[in-house]
């Protein structure tokens, strides 16, 4: 299973090179051991991102045309055309998945979930992109995994399956729901200036796996937004470890510069 990725956008636009590094390169050097070992099952783990952006309505299906917008979704579908091109030329057993936006624990504080909850625990401001109504589809780790995990055993070789939570919410409102679970105040939010090509919205169809091999989506952000929190504020120690080193130096000077 290649879960192996550069993955945040925002370090994507700043430096387009490890993305194309690790996740299109990356991607071929396992390929290629892949086929030469004649591994049964080859798991892409791709992204909603490289549909592009959508309006206030409809969702991407997986035969929706990829337009990714920003270098490190154009990276990991130019990752899911080489595994495509791989199962067609070589007749590999690759499978592709492409997930909405993942949270739980150990995510890295970079991320707009952990983010808000590290931040609003120091009582730091809590950055919100332009008008913070970009809306993401929420999917909780376990979730995802147990999705995965479900097409390894029973996916078909050259499919492309779509893994979403069916949790859609505006960043804003997301923020704002964090900051009421820990009884923190609004004040905290600090609208900055929105990131370059900042897509609109994301949204998936998922009948595909939920009737080929019977996943349903979790539908709910309550519980699993809740056992996140609880995680992060019980484990104060490793995020402070991971915020205090070269991570938390980039981001100031994203913030500054804004």
């Amino acid at each position: 299973v290649n879960f192996a990725a550069e993955s945040h956008v925002d370090r994507s636009i700043m430096d387009a090179s490890p993305f194309v590094k690790t996740n299109v390169l990356g991607t071929q050097t396992l390929l290629d051991g892949s086929r030469k070992y004649r591994v049964k099952r080859f798991i892409q783990i791709s992204t909603d991102e490289v549909y592009g952006s959508l309006g206030a309505k409809g969702k991407f299906c997986e035969e929706s045309p990829l337009m990714p917008n920003s270098p490190y979704s154009a990276s990991k579908a130019a990752a899911d055309l080489l595994c495509r091109a791989y199962h067609h030329t070589y007749g590999m057993p690759v499978i592709i998945t492409r997930s909405s936006n993942n949270y739980g624990p150990y995510q890295f504080p970079e991320k707009l979930i952990p983010l808000v909850i590290t931040n609003a625990a120091e009582g730091k401001s809590v950055p919100v992109y332009g008008d913070g109504l970009n809306v993401r589809d929420w999917l909780y780790v376990e979730d995802n995994c147990r999705a995965i995990d479900l097409v390894l055993q029973k996916g078909l070789p050259g499919e492309i399956y779509n893994i979403g939570g069916g949790c859609e919410v505006s960043n804003i409102e997301l923020v704002k729901t964090i900051l009421a679970r820990m009884k923190k105040p609004l004040s905290l939010i600090e609208y900055v200036k929105d990131r370059p090509g900042h897509d609109r919205r994301y949204a998936l169809e998922c009948s595909k796996i939920e009737v080929q091999l019977k996943c349903k989506q979790a539908g709910s952000l309550d519980m699993s937004l809740d056992k996140t929190i609880m995680w992060y504020l019980d484990n104060v120690e490793w995020w402070k470890r991971v915020k205090s080193g070269d991570y938390q130096k980039y981001y100031k000077k994203q913030y500054k510069s804004r």
